[in-house]
């Protein structure tokens, strides 16, 4: 700064971008035939929003396959090795035929 004049350098605080957004993956255009897993972090009631979720969803469409939170168990805090588990979801998801995903309650 000078002494006759009322300006300041200054610097933006954030640094430039790291990361790129990314499209979003394709919606489905009907839960027919599919599969769907359910993972959770084992935070709030997601054994009963699940089962409920799955009740009304294969009333409507019949086809619908779920694979329980069960075959994933507790996503969070899984100890030391939680990136691993959660890391794993690609090629398991792929295993299992898995065409989308509902994670609750508090992912």
């Amino acid at each position: 700064m000078s002494s006759t004049s009322n300006e300041y350098e200054v610097y933006w605080p954030r640094s430039p971008r790291q990361t790129q957004l990314k499209p979003l993956a394709k919606r489905l255009e009907s839960f027919e035939g599919k599969t769907i897993v359910f993972v959770w972090d084992y935070v709030y009631r997601g054994d009963e929003v699940f089962a409920l979720l799955e009740e009304g969803l294969k009333e409507r469409y019949p086809s619908l396959c779920f694979v329980s939170w069960r075959e994933f168990g507790n996503i969070h805090g899984t100890g030391p090795n939680e990136r691993g588990v959660v890391g794993s979801f690609p090629k398991r998801f792929k295993e299992l035929g898995v065409d989308a995903v509902i994670a609750g309650m508090a992912c």
